[in-house]
């Protein structure tokens, strides 16, 4: 039954990061043709927002390696196709191949920045600035992530006013949204609502806000609520479950896109997402990386099937 809340949003964007992040963490290679067969799958279940690839150097993500290769498999799908870059060179790469939607990664932690980019927060800004500049001059919509906003596995709990420091720096630099990430999965609700409250007061508007939680604690459906209550439309999800991150061995799988959906369509809230589809995606792929899908949702419905 759909019964609506009070204070939600009518739409959610769900911003389908399976292909990129979630595939990125897979120990054994994943043909370039079944990444674009996902990709033409998702699509086809009414995801608008598609995370192709990363233009990373191969020696960090060797399961992103083909980004040149499937990018332009993927030319006819019906949907925006995001992709990470890590520095101007993987800009090049991205807009040699007709990119428009551009993502930079960076960190609210010092630790993390420096094991997953090599750098300090303020560096990793000084080598996102020219990027962001670039990206934008050329058309390109830009969208930054910020991760560990809850919690840092070497650094504990990360202070919300770091947080809204490296947000705004992100945002100053030309990012046209940004993602918050719980990394590790430690987030609760009231941490979310703080952290929102606090970017608003900080003046970053709602509307420039997405989310993007992973389920280590069980809580990335609680967050999301929290998140949504608070008025954010976009929220990041992974098909089937599928990912985690590779520089944070305490980060499991992100929000499962099914898990969300479900939720959505119970309150009422729409996606333009079919579940049903989106399902028979996620079973199609499980059997392709040769494990059930850790998502709840597909679970269900596939043994109902």
């Amino acid at each position: 039954m759909n019964v609506p809340a009070p204070g939600l949003p009518a739409r959610v964007r769900i911003h389908e990061v399976g292909a990129r992040d979630g595939l990125q963490n897979e120990k054994t290679a994943v043909p370039t043709e079944v990444k674009a067969e996902f990709v033409h799958r998702l699509a086809a279940a009414g995801l608008t927002t598609i995370e192709a690839t990363s233009f990373v150097h191969p020696k960090w993500v060797p399961q992103l390696a083909d980004a040149e290769q499937l990018f332009p498999l993927l030319a006819d799908v019906d949907a925006d196709l995001p992709v990470l870059v890590p520095n101007e060179r993987g800009l090049d790469r991205a807009l040699a191949l007709g990119a428009t939607r551009i993502a930079v990664f960076g960190s609210a932690t010092e630790t993390f920045a420096s094991r997953n980019l090599n750098r300090t927060v303020a560096e990793s800004l000084t080598m996102f600035e020219p990027v962001v500049a670039r990206a934008r001059q050329g058309g390109a919509h830009v969208r930054g992530y910020l991760s560990m906003c809850f919690g840092d596995p070497w650094e504990g709990a990360v202070p919300v006013h770091q947080v809204v420091s490296v947000a705004k720096a992100l945002l100053d630099l030309g990012c046209d949204e940004l993602s918050l990430g719980d990394t590790i999965g430690v987030a609760t609700p009231g941490h979310v609502q703080a952290l929102l409250s606090a970017l608003n007061e900080a003046g970053v508007p709602t509307d420039r806000i997405g989310v993007h939680f992973h389920d280590t604690y069980g809580q990335a459906l609680s967050n999301t609520l929290a998140a949504l209550q608070h008025g954010v439309t976009t929220v990041d999800a992974s098909a089937g479950g599928l990912g985690g991150c590779p520089y944070a061995k305490s980060a499991t799988g992100n929000l499962a896109t099914e898990d969300l959906v479900w939720m959505l369509d119970g309150l009422g809230i729409e996606t333009g997402v079919d579940l049903a589809a989106l399902t028979a995606t996620s079973v199609w792929m499980a059997e392709q990386l040769g494990r059930p899908s850790p998502s709840r949702t597909v679970r269900a419905l596939s043994h109902k099937e």
